[in-house]
């Protein structure tokens, strides 16, 4: 399989086959790091939607030129658009969970700082944090195939987040919010709900930090909305927990008969 690399700029053919394609400075190191030469294959996505075959045209020292080729709309999204809101884990957990999340088809990611969080970020430290964590996710689109980047939003507090949500069926966008749009929050309280099977509504999940959420979080989002779910007697982690159910999202929907 060729190598896949995100542009962040839209990609069209040039306009005289003779004009190659000048390649950013990240997918430039990346084609050199691999010592591809002329010749060699990759493939180039911008997020809006299918991918470019392309071609290595020139390698100089500093700047990688290529040949683009023809587009392929394929398409390997989730096809349900699923928000993932949750408390911040500490440590590198978060990196791993951004890249996981990526991989099984998030939609947008919502950092949040709960009562009980343990990583507490504000201001240039947050916002230095955040665009690492996109790129988190631009690189394990470019590993996984997925053709659209999630959005990693900026950082915000869980009431801050609650506040800025529609009341259950107030209009948004048109339609009603229970009609187009699922509200779970992960409870360690409920441990007999499950996660309903898929559906081609909206989806947002809010899943806790260490220690899950307080009972009056938990309070807070139910008047906005949301139903408890849970995925078993067992206790996961801040960062397994919304991996979880990714996955059994998204294998309900790749395998639905």
């Amino acid at each position: 399989m060729p190598a896949r690399f995100y542009i962040d700029a839209p990609l069209t053919p040039p306009a005289h086959p003779a004009h190659p394609l000048r390649l950013p400075s990240g997918p430039a190191r990346h084609v050199q790091v691999l010592r591809m030469q002329p010749g060699d294959a990759l493939t180039l996505f911008d997020g809006s939607g299918g991918e470019w075959a392309a071609e290595v045209a020139r390698i100089g020292r500093s700047e990688v030129e290529v040949q683009l080729g023809a587009h392929d709309p394929v398409d390997r999204e989730l096809g349900q658009h699923i928000t993932l809101a949750v408390g911040m884990p500490a440590n590198e957990r978060m990196d791993a969970l951004v890249e996981k999340a990526t991989e099984l088809g998030v939609a947008c990611i919502q950092p949040l700082v709960c009562e009980r969080s343990v990583l507490r970020l504000a201001g240039e430290r947050a916002a230095k944090k955040v665009a690492h964590w996109q790129g988190v996710a631009v690189a394990a689109c470019e590993q996984s195939g997925r053709t659209r980047a999630p959005v990693i939003a900026p950082i915000r507090s869980l009431a801050e987040w609650l506040a800025s949500l529609n009341d259950v069926g107030d209009v948004a966008d048109g339609s009603t919010a229970t009609a187009h749009e699922r509200r779970w929050v992960m409870s360690l309280r409920d441990t007999g709900t499950a996660p309903p099977q898929a559906s081609d509504a909206n989806l947002v999940c809010l899943s806790g930090p260490e220690g899950g959420l307080s009972e009056a979080e938990e309070r807070a989002a139910f008047a906005k909305g949301f139903a408890p779910i849970s995925l078993g007697p067992r206790v996961l982690r801040a960062d397994t927990a919304p991996v979880a159910l990714l996955a059994y999202l998204a294998l309900g929907r790749n395998f639905k008969a």
